[in-house]
């Protein structure tokens, strides 16, 4: 029998940053069945472990918070002594060499990312941006795996459609707007869309988060028919709002998480996009259908790529409710 190989991957970010790394860890596990996967994350994140059988323990790593060094050491300690043979990590930073060479452990894949990465690290690895985000992670593993897992899976209970209904999430995380990312189209418009699903004869369901009050509380003091389901505050984790999508003939939201978990169910998803990068973000499928301004805009996308923070402007989110009911109605 294969020995059992214990694997640390190493993944910061939001709930979509860790949907994007599970065909990462989903391939390692087909290459490796007998293995042990451990993953470093950022403790807002760890509820993506209710979603699959693929990770067996999470190591919560606070990068964001006010002891972030201290935070690093913790995990360079853990990883020391957790007698693990493969460790893994995405990110550009050129320091993330240095931070899996302290760690002691034999295999190390990491990026590219200059001369320091290719001694420090055992398979340096191209990052490349400019494709859908599940496989620039992807490409850390080419040296070490045959399979090819394209797509996240998810395991959540399988239900009943709903015959002709439409789920809507139209919230994006609380942090992303503190930091000035405006990322979707504002709550009338959200509003009139929910009007105009609902007079095409469509079952409109409205969904969010604890991050999304606000919006909702907009939406429903905006909306004009009564005629939808209002299911918000209805799910109490990751994996009830799963269910909840997975159940819809239809899902209709933001740049967010969500938009990740609906395409690793392969829902019929539809995702509004400004600022943003549509093809980093989601896969080239009929499956999901990115809609976005007609705004001729030469910088978009911009967000990330060139600036950290949307600009006043913000005429690549001038979308119509019109145009959203018709895109859902009519692909």
């Amino acid at each position: 029998m294969e020995e059992k190989k214990r694997i640390l991957a190493i993944n910061f970010g939001g709930i979509g940053d860790e949907i994007f790394f599970l065909p990462t860890l989903i391939s390692l596990k087909k290459e490796f069945p007998n293995s042990e996967i451990t993953l470093a994350l950022e403790p807002r994140s760890k509820s993506v472990k209710d979603l699959t059988d693929t990770i067996d323990d999470l190591m919560l790593i606070d990068v964001k918070g006010k002891n972030k060094y201290l935070e690093l050491l913790k995990l360079i300690f853990k990883a020391r002594y957790g007698h693990y043979n493969l460790v893994i990590s995405s990110g550009g930073n050129k320091l993330i060499s240095i931070l899996l060479f302290l760690t002691g452990i034999k295999e190390r894949c990491g990026y590219d990312t200059g001369k320091l990465s290719r001694m420090l690290l055992t398979h340096a690895m191209p990052l490349n941006k400019r494709q859908y985000a599940c496989k620039m992670y992807h490409d850390l593993i080419r040296d070490i795996t045959k399979y090819n897992t394209e797509l996240p899976q998810i395991n959540v209970d399988v239900t009943e459609k709903i015959s002709n209904s439409v789920l809507i999430h139209p919230g994006v995380s609380k942090l992303s707007v503190q930091k000035g990312c405006i990322k979707t189209i504002p709550a009338q418009t959200w509003a009139k869309t929910i009007d105009l699903l609902v007079a095409e004869g469509k079952k409109v369901m409205l969904a969010g988060g604890p991050d999304d009050k606000e919006c909702i509380d907009e939406i429903l003091n905006n909306v004009r028919t009564k005629n939808f389901e209002n299911l918000y505050g209805t799910t109490k984790s990751l994996k009830d709002l799963a269910e909840l999508i997975a159940s819809a003939d239809k899902f209709l939201c933001s740049d967010s998480a969500p938009l990740h978990v609906a395409v690793a169910l392969g829902v019929k998803t539809y995702v509004i996009f400004g600022p943003t990068d549509d093809n980093a973000l989601i896969p080239q499928s009929d499956r999901v259908i990115a809609i976005k301004a007609n705004d001729n805009c030469d910088l978009k996308p911009c967000l990330w790529a060139r600036r950290q923070t949307t600009c006043k402007d913000l005429k690549c989110l001038k979308i119509t409710a019109s145009q959203i009911a018709s895109t859902v109605c009519n692909n």
